[in-house]
């Protein structure tokens, strides 16, 4: 097997493309498309025993590549929770809670007012984007504010950097590793909330945040759908430190791509989105069959899914939404039908689009707690 991923290596001449890094890191578009396409071929398994073989080595990877392979202690602190705001068929809550001693994960909480026995919870990570950041834009809140009122209770949280979690700056050289304990953390969160039904947690984010949302649930089982939008690649590792600024991707001989780490959900329900105009537009011919031959060791090929919207650029729109609304009340058995059209298009006007001071969690009546650990230098230190 090393003999193979080396010559596998070195017949596909990785290039850099003009990114200044270790040997071992691999971002953006570290590959060509036509080698991100060999690179698939040539690792293709044919068998489930091959397959889990090489999953436990992905995962392990990961886990090695951002220092990970122990989970700092999670802290004993109660979250904060203020503001609650009632909307049209669901409440607004903003959140702070501890990922690790002094690091707040700083977020919106989005319920259903109407009562139910249980609730699925939905994990909801954002990606890059121009002002307003985050979980401030538009189709964030939209996002949210439709799922709550499909059944479900959501959690969106700031990228680091970004909203109220400016203790440190975003491309932190260790920012993949924060953000990913502070997804696992997000994840104990929303699990620990009453009435939340822990067989139906899923997870849905675009760009940087579908970076989240495969590497969680690659990692973590708990995770039971998956909607990674506009982000699983071949080609494409991820542009940001947050994503790609940390080994997880190769060590020596060994390389794996998004691709590889996205199947690792199998054979749990996933629906990848993507378009024609990002490192997604080849997602029906290379991606997908990748991702559905795995699912086929298990004999689950229909439960991933992919949405493929040819004319469409790089976003979380309302076309790339009205599929992942339609994937996530199957799987979580959430309640479409009460937020359709005469059309059948789930209707979003009800979900109200606040300003950022409406949801801030840090403000002046409710400051950051004073033994937050502020600055990158001390957040290393920590990681």
């Amino acid at each position: 097997m090393k003999i193979f991923y080396s010559i596998l290596v070195t017949c596909l001449t990785f290039t850099m493309q003009g990114y200044a890094q270790s040997p071992e890191l691999c971002q953006g578009a570290y590959f060509t498309e036509a080698q991100g396409k060999t690179f698939l071929d040539l690792t293709a398994v044919t068998s489930k025993v091959a397959w889990e073989t090489r999953a436990s080595k992905i995962r392990s990877q990961i886990r090695e590549g951002m220092q990970l392979q122990i989970l700092p202690p999670k802290p004993s602190s109660k979250p904060i929770i203020n503001g609650k705001r009632i909307m049209d068929g669901y409440s607004i809550e903003n959140v702070a809670f501890e990922s690790m001693p002094g690091v707040y994960v700083t977020g919106n909480l989005y319920r259903p007012l109407k009562k139910q026995k249980s609730y699925p919870g939905i994990l909801c990570p954002h990606g890059h984007g121009e002002n307003p950041h985050g979980r401030f834009r538009e189709q964030t809140q939209k996002r949210c504010a439709t799922l709550a009122r499909m059944g479900a209770v959501v959690f969106v949280w700031d990228m680091i950097g970004q909203g109220d979690a400016r203790q440190c700056e975003h491309k932190m050289p260790k920012a993949l590793k924060l953000q990913t304990i502070n997804s696992i953390r997000s994840l104990d969160f929303i699990s620990s909330l009453p009435g939340i039904d822990k067989n139906r947690i899923a997870m849905t984010g675009e760009s940087g945040g579908g970076t989240q949302t495969f590497i969680l649930t690659a990692l973590d089982d708990r995770v039971k759908v998956s909607v990674p939008a506009v982000m699983v690649s071949a080609y494409f590792f991820g542009g940001c430190v947050c994503e790609s600024g940390m080994p997880i991707h190769k060590k020596g001989d060994y390389q794996t791509n998004n691709v590889e780490i996205a199947a690792l959900t199998a054979p749990r329900p996933m629906l990848l989105i993507s378009d024609g105009g990002d490192w997604t537009k080849n997602t029906p011919k290379v991606e997908f069959p990748f991702i559905q031959n795995v699912y086929g060791f298990y004999g689950k090929k229909a439960l991933v899914e992919n949405v493929h919207l040819p004319d469409e650029k790089h976003d979380y729109g309302p076309s790339k939404r009205q599929a992942m609304y339609a994937f996530m009340a199957k799987y979580l058995k959430l309640d479409i039908k009460s937020v359709q059209d005469a059309s059948g298009l789930v209707n979003e006007a009800p979900a109200t689009v606040l300003e950022e001071k409406d949801l801030s969690v840090f403000n002046e009546s409710s400051p950051r707690p004073a033994h937050a650990v502020m600055g990158d230098e001390a957040i290393m230190k920590l990681l």
